[in-house]
């Protein structure tokens, strides 16, 4: 071969861009699938679609529906009015509702941080399974979750009241000055409420912490005590540690129920005395059946909505954020 052809010979091609890489990867993997494989994968999403359609049915068609009306001032008879965003400017300009969510971050103290920390002083105690009578201590914690909300409500209305057991062991012990009817009193219906919340959340967040302790290496116990830890080291170095997924979760679920209270609210207290315990979703049921106001409801319900969205994704992203 001459050298002016060696010269005149053109320069190889550049490389392809990334994407058309990954295009070209694509296609082929597509090509390279067997009649038998795509079948399978149109037989799965056979399977799937009738759960789809039905998932869209009553969750996203609702949605959708919901976010319409919350542009409307509507009563749910007469005829709708535009009003734009009005709804949700007064979502965070009347009192009532910013009063509510004051209210909610009461509870949230109550619903999620008070039995997160309780549960997590139960999976140091319990966790090992060690302690003698754990397993019934389990079962009386976890017991509240068996139970529906209404029931719950129901049982704590009576031992609030002012002839309840509560108001009793006061006066049986001196300290009948401290009786009340506690569910009516101003000062002490919203921490009365929030101690129902506790005792009902505390169950969940037990067995969770519980669960994710009985996951550790004992190995890594045993080797911690080696090394001279006591009981509060190891918990702070090992045990919390490797619960930071399941401490996730019971914030996720005790956040969010915080924040969706409506049917304890309603049965013990329907948000009195006057407004103490009111909260928004307790309100969404007042616009929305008792003083009609189907636009503000639906603007309600899509904060909320949007709110309890917002929790499970920050908590999510600080906890993969940790593991990583």
């Amino acid at each position: 071969m001459s050298s002016s052809e060696l010269v005149q010979r053109p320069e190889a091609p550049a490389a392809a861009p990334a994407v058309r890489g990954r295009s070209t990867r694509s296609q082929t993997l597509r090509r390279s699938l067997s009649p038998r494989a795509r079948r399978r994968r149109w037989l799965g999403l056979a399977f799937a679609a009738p759960a789809l359609l039905f998932y869209g049915f009553v969750v996203l068609v609702p949605i959708g529906q919901s976010l319409n009306y919350s542009f409307y001032s509507w009563d749910g008879v007469s005829a709708a009015r535009w009003v734009g965003v009005s709804n949700y400017v007064s979502f965070f300009t009347d009192p009532a509702l910013l009063e509510s969510l004051g209210h909610v971050l009461v509870l949230v103290v109550f619903f999620a941080l008070i039995p997160i920390a309780l549960g997590l002083l139960s999976a140091a105690l319990l966790g090992r399974g060690t302690t003698r009578g754990s397993g019934v201590y389990r079962w009386l914690l976890f017991l509240p979750q068996v139970l529906t909300s209404v029931v719950v409500a129901v049982i704590w209305k009576r031992i609030y009241g002012p002839d309840g057991p509560l108001n009793s062991a006061l006066r049986a012990v001196g300290l009948g000055d401290l009786a009340k009817n506690w569910l009516g009193d101003f000062t002490w219906a919203l921490p009365a409420l929030g101690v129902i919340g506790t005792w009902t959340a505390m169950g969940l967040c037990m067995v969770l912490f519980v669960a994710g302790v009985a996951a550790v290496p004992v190995e890594l116990y045993e080797q911690a005590r080696i090394d001279g830890a006591g009981p509060i080291r190891e918990f702070f170095s090992i045990t919390l540690p490797s619960l930071k997924g399941q401490v996730a979760v019971a914030l996720t679920l005790t956040v969010t129920g915080a924040l969706r209270a409506f049917d304890l609210v309603w049965v013990t207290t329907q948000g009195g005395p006057g407004t103490s315990t009111t909260t928004p979703a307790l309100l969404l049921y007042r616009k929305a059946f008792l003083n009609p106001d189907v636009g503000m409801a639906a603007a309600i319900g899509i904060i909320l909505a949007v709110v309890c969205l917002l929790v499970a994704l920050v908590i999510t992203k600080l906890s993969e954020e940790k593991n990583a």
